[in-house]
């Protein structure tokens, strides 16, 4: 009975609020949303202690003020970020292209030239939506896109029928091997945001993120090795508000000729680096660091590392002289380093 009338409930809240505001221009559900960053900022502060922890054990060396600053500009991207996720669910294909454009189309171009599948991966920071929405009218390559279904039964589907309707194809645990696993008319090109908290720490590649021991999500560069897939990394850049630039960088185009946990490293340092460039647009929301650090991380590690190249023998075996997973936390990087 309580999810019929939480159905029911959304429905209504999607047909008779939400759906119509989305209608409305930018500019004006702009003006709804700075009312919002008030509320926010003055009244009734959003996960403010979170916010403010992940702040400090992230930038420990920033200054208060300046972890104050960032968390403000945070309130306002994320306010902007609501706005435009909510125009994500009308908004139209020549508006999209307009908005959110990329950069360097060569890469993936190339990709698709060879029939190379790719694993698209990035993280939470700056419009996350709009990616998955423009990815198949942008890219050469038919677009995916990995998701963990909503509990709220009617969001989870009215919200992924809008992200699909220009060709993309939402893959959960359900469907996601069926779907990779299959022959398809062109290569394939799927998306993975992959810096939210896994869910078992034992299974996680452990690695020093923004000075602090943090379990990485392992899927990526597992999938990589599965279906001999290239991985290129992402980063939205803001043009100004409301618009957009989409960078990619190769992390690689052969999984094989990578060492265990090279992948992961590679793409969760280049999501530090945007991160530590401008932190107001990551997700800091988020409870990133809620699993708790095993006690042996170099048995973990060397466990894991023992049965992923069991299950994948053609890995390169090479060691990586110095790990970034355990010892000492790495030194501040970030431009707030010295306040």
């Amino acid at each position: 009975m309580g999810n019929k009338i939480s159905y029911i409930g959304s429905a209504i809240l999607y047909y008779l609020v939400v759906y119509p505001l989305s209608l409305l221009p930018l500019s004006v559900i702009y003006l709804f949303t700075d009312f919002l960053y008030f509320i926010l900022t003055r009244v009734a502060p959003y996960r403010k202690r979170l916010i403010s922890k992940n702040l400090y054990k992230s930038f420990p060396q920033a200054s208060h003020a300046h972890r104050r600053k960032i968390k403000r500009a945070f309130y306002q991207h994320l306010c902007d970020l609501l706005a435009e996720s909510i125009k994500n669910i009308s908004i139209s294909e020549r508006e999209l292209k307009r908005r959110f454009k990329i950069t360097n189309y060569s890469i993936l171009n190339k990709l698709y030239a060879e029939g190379k599948d790719v694993l698209l991966v990035s993280g939470h920071y700056n419009n996350w939506e709009w990616m998955i929405t423009a990815q198949n009218i942008l890219l050469r390559h038919q677009a995916a896109g990995i998701g963990m279904p909503l509990s709220n039964a009617f969001w989870n589907k009215k919200l992924n029928d809008r992200r699909a309707r220009f060709g993309m194809e939402i893959l959960n645990a359900n469907n996601l091997h069926e779907f990779l696993g299959c022959e398809h008319p062109k290569p394939i090109s799927t998306l993975i945001l992959s810096d939210q908290a896994p869910f078992d720490s034992l299974k996680s590649y452990w690695m020093n993120f923004l000075n602090q021991k943090t379990p990485v999500l392992f899927g990526c560069e597992q999938l990589a090795h599965q279906y001999n897939s290239a991985v290129v990394y992402f980063v939205i850049n803001k043009r100004k508000r409301g618009y957009y630039k989409v960078d990619f960088q190769l992390i690689c185009e052969n999984p094989k000729d990578m060492y265990y946990g090279e992948i992961t490293e590679k793409y969760t340092k280049l999501i530090e680096t945007a991160i530590n460039k401008h932190p107001e647009y990551w997700l800091w929301s988020h409870n990133r660091w809620k699993r708790n650090i095993p006690e042996n991380l170099e048995v973990l590690r060397t466990e894991q590392q023992a049965k992923f190249e069991k299950r994948f023998p053609n890995a390169k075996k090479k060691v990586k002289p110095e790990s970034t997973m355990i010892n000492s936390e790495n030194p501040m990087s970030s431009r707030y380093a010295k306040f």
